[in-house]
């Protein structure tokens, strides 16, 4: 469990970044997934800072996770 919420945290973080980097930049075409959400059109920046808040958090809490004794 711990494994699966630190690779979900980790790809919706580096989706976040490359996000607002390619909104700020136009590097990293491929890897902005944020723009190829139709309805997000001219959002791109706050959804990008979006995800990346949410991987953080789900970072955070595979730390929580991983605390716990395992059963």
């Amino acid at each position: 469990m711990t494994k699966l919420l630190e690779g979900v945290g980790a790809t919706l973080l580096i989706a976040g970044i490359s996000t607002i980097v390619h909104e700020c930049t136009g590097w990293f075409r491929l890897w902005g997934v944020v723009r190829y959400i139709g309805f997000l059109k001219g959002y791109e920046i706050y959804a990008g800072i979006l995800l990346a808040v949410l991987g953080v958090a789900v970072l955070i809490a595979s730390d929580a996770v991983k605390g716990e004794p395992e059963k």
